[in-house]
């Protein structure tokens, strides 16, 4: 019965919410800006981690995007590892964490992103860290 049910079950929606946010993700760890704006809506809005307690707020494609390109000059080996997806309707939450080379020695961070994705582009990526 079981086979059954998963041959009658439709194929995934690429423009599902964890489909989005799971492509952004691929497309945010190969370092691809251009791939990752084309998954974000020309309105987005990112939520940094620094500096803290409330991190900084960047609002429009124009400002994230350069946001990234700094990013990735700067972490040229960074790497989010997704540890797990909680999903409802357009919003999700992922478990992640982040690793790097700091100071010449691995380094690594755990924290969590809340996406909101809208018509298949993540609107809002707000993130959150442990420590």
């Amino acid at each position: 019965m079981g086979h059954l049910a998963s041959a009658m079950s439709p194929a995934p929606n690429p423009d599902s919410t964890r489909d989005v946010v799971e492509r952004f993700n691929e497309a945010f760890n190969r370092h691809d800006v251009d791939a990752v704006m084309r998954l974000m809506t020309d309105d987005c809005v990112f939520e940094n981690t620094n500096p803290p307690p409330d991190g900084a707020r960047l609002e429009g494609a124009a400002a994230v995007r350069a946001y990234w390109v700094k990013f990735f000059a700067s972490n040229p080996d960074a790497f989010f590892e997704a540890e797990d997806f909680i999903v409802s309707g357009d919003r999700c939450v992922v478990r992640w964490i982040y690793r790097k080379t700091k100071e010449g020695k691995p380094w690594h961070l755990r924290g969590v992103d809340v996406f909101r994705v809208r018509d298949g582009k993540v609107a809002e990526k707000f993130s959150y860290v442990k420590g």
